[in-house]
């Protein structure tokens, strides 16, 4: 057969009526099990490094003994009502330092999200590397630099006793008294310096989405900017306010360095409480309880927190 009539006969099996190739059209079979494999990788890290710890963690939470008699599973439940009813105050405290620290994180990020993904023009990807610079350092030395910023001769207790500031913060029980460190507005000004970056960056994605033709729309319509804003882009950059709050909120209920450094024992949060009875005091048990029962109220308020926003999509 020569090449001319192998090449017409190609073509005639090719080319069916309707011109439609064989087996166009037919729905392609699905490899079942291929979905549970890829996320085998997955399931098995989170069962190596966070069922079997958290595991391990409740066991040591109900034993009791010691370091030199050893630690025994007695499923000792008292330790998590004598914990918590000692260090409640510590418990409150991490939260709603937490909660202070997101809501002036989300205040101050927002704006420098919406600048730089709505007005910043060619300068967007340095000012992105300004944001996450800090990450470029230990989280240990930042919280030193502020002990720097905050000492007694630093500009910003100047200022604050320049415009009469300490008088204020010291009525509210802000500062200790003529003194901005070992207080807790210096814990919290760590808190949102330290986790402002996680705030930004999913604020920074949803805003970078926003299509610029619905603000223009809106304009159209009438709408000022302010109702323009309220009514499209705020909406639109929920899932990055979401996860933004997520994820400054989880760490910082459960940061001890924070109040170490920058604290005085009236500010401890439980962080410090856990590490001390982990690393100090070697009470293994009250420590486990004390992490587990902070884990699942972290689970518990960020379940609410996500029902109640009405999100799926958290980026």
């Amino acid at each position: 057969m020569t090449s001319g009539a192998q090449s017409s006969g190609v073509q005639a099996v090719l080319e069916q009526p309707g011109g439609a190739r064989p087996g166009a059209g037919r729905p392609r079979r699905r490899v079942a099990g291929v979905p549970y494999f890829l996320l085998l990788p997955g399931l098995l890290w989170l069962a190596v490094f966070f069922v079997v710890p958290m595991i391990f963690l409740l066991s040591q939470s109900l034993q009791t003994g010691s370091l030199e008699t050893g630690y025994r599973l007695t499923f000792r439940f008292a330790t998590y009502t004598d914990a918590l009813s000692d260090f409640y105050r510590q418990f409150f405290r991490s939260f709603l330092y937490a909660f202070l620290a997101t809501v002036l994180a989300l205040l101050i990020g927002y704006p420098l999200a919406y600048a730089i993904a709505l007005k910043s023009g060619r300068w967007k990807a340095l000012l992105l590397v300004i944001v996450v610079a800090p990450f470029f350092t230990s989280f240990l030395l930042r919280t030193l630099a502020w002990q720097t910023i905050l000492n007694s001769d630093g500009l910003v207790m100047k200022f604050f006793r320049g415009t009469h500031l300490i008088e204020l913060t010291s009525a509210l029980g802000w500062t200790n008294g003529s003194q901005l460190l070992s207080s807790p507005l210096a814990v919290v000004t760590g808190l949102t310096y330290n986790f402002l970056p996680f705030m930004i960056l999913p604020l920074f994605a949803s805003l970078d989405r926003l299509d610029p033709r619905l603000l223009e729309a809106a304009g159209d319509l009438y709408a000022t900017p302010f109702t323009a804003f309220r009514r499209v882009t705020l909406p639109m950059s929920m899932p990055g306010v979401v996860a933004g709050t997520l994820l400054t909120f989880i760490p910082a209920a459960g940061d001890y360095i924070n109040s170490r450094l920058l604290g005085n024992p009236n500010t401890a949060m439980i962080g410090q409480v856990i590490e001390g009875y982990f690393l100090r005091i070697n009470d293994y048990p009250t420590a486990a309880a004390l992490s587990f029962a902070l884990m699942l109220t972290i689970l518990v308020l960020v379940s609410v927190y996500i029902r109640k926003s009405g999100t799926e999509e958290l980026v």
